[in-house]
């Protein structure tokens, strides 16, 4: 079983034809017909079915796309990375929290950019639940995210720094005049969500017990933090964000930081899958990234 037969498999199974796939991979009909033969000879049984009106996967054809593509594609990294003498190149897919990608990961990225020209980075946002199951799937290559140190199955993860939690209220709101907050307060208050899905704000609720209250505290879930820290600074109610987030509304004062401090602790992370960590390219990422959160964690303790 030849790379290039898999490759005329599942060329003609996306063309729809042997006349289309000879034609894509810039070859004779003729070849490609003996390529799919010397497979299904190999192999045992038929791949196609020649029907009157064009051809039909057989079930054994079905069953081999998915083992042949990943095939063809480990074959290529394997090329690559060969011809590449371990320089770190080709794409990269990373998940984050939109939080981390606005206020931690622009340096990172622009460093990347210019010390690694040949990596391609694609930066998605979302959960850290679906971005990590995502990374574990094969379909992220890596991620970041902000939550407790814990192990995660199949994943190799690193700690970049400790990230400072804080409650932030607008200027107006009746608790900011209040020398000691409890957590009584923070229950009768509106509380707003900046990024739904985000591990601190499920600990946050366990902290103030709203996960056995009978009756919660109004929740308003925007999933942007921009929206978010206008909610806040406009009255709406308070919220639980990373404090790099917001550092320069509270220095001009938009916000107000409320005295109370999570009883939990959480860290931005970064996690890639254990059968990836050969990768020059996650191996670059880490460095990197290790490099410039401390940098930014020094210049603004």
């Amino acid at each position: 079983m030849e790379t290039r037969q898999l490759l005329a498999f599942t060329t003609v199974v996306q063309t729809g034809s042997f006349t289309k796939a000879a034609a894509t991979l810039n070859c004779s009909q003729p070849t490609i017909t003996t390529r799919i033969k010397a497979l299904e000879e190999t192999l045992g049984v038929p791949l196609f079915r020649r029907l009157p009106r064009g051809i039909q996967m057989t079930s054994a054809g079905v069953e081999l796309l998915p083992f042949a593509r990943n095939i063809i594609t480990l074959t290529d990294k394997a090329r690559k990375a060969i011809t590449m003498n371990g320089e770190p190149h080709g794409k990269l897919v990373i998940g984050s929290a939109q939080s981390l990608t606005d206020y931690r990961l622009l340096p990172l990225i622009e460093y990347m950019c210019w010390r690694y020209p040949s990596v391609q980075i694609s930066l998605h946002s979302g959960n850290t639940r679906t971005n990590l199951a995502e990374v574990g799937e094969g379909r992220l290559d890596c991620a970041f995210f902000i939550g407790p140190i814990e192990a995660h199955e199949g994943l190799e993860t690193t700690v970049l720094c400790q990230e400072p939690l804080v409650v932030v209220a607008g200027p107006t709101h009746a608790l900011t005049r209040r020398p000691v907050i409890t957590e009584q307060d923070l229950r009768g208050s509106t509380l707003i969500r900046a990024e739904n899905g985000a591990s601190y704000y499920e600990q946050f609720e366990q902290a103030l017990g709203l996960r056995e209250a009978e009756s919660r505290s109004p929740v308003l879930a925007l999933d942007s933090l921009d929206a978010a820290k206008r909610a806040v600074a406009s009255g709406l109610g308070i919220s639980l964000v990373p404090e790099v987030t917001v550092a320069a509304e509270l220095a001009d004062g938009r916000l107000r930081r409320l005295p109370w401090a999570p009883p939990f602790r959480v860290c931005t992370q970064f996690a890639w899958r254990r059968d990836n960590s050969a990768n020059p390219s996650v191996t670059a990422l880490v460095s990197a990234a290790a490099q410039v959160v401390s940098e930014q964690v020094a210049a603004h303790p």
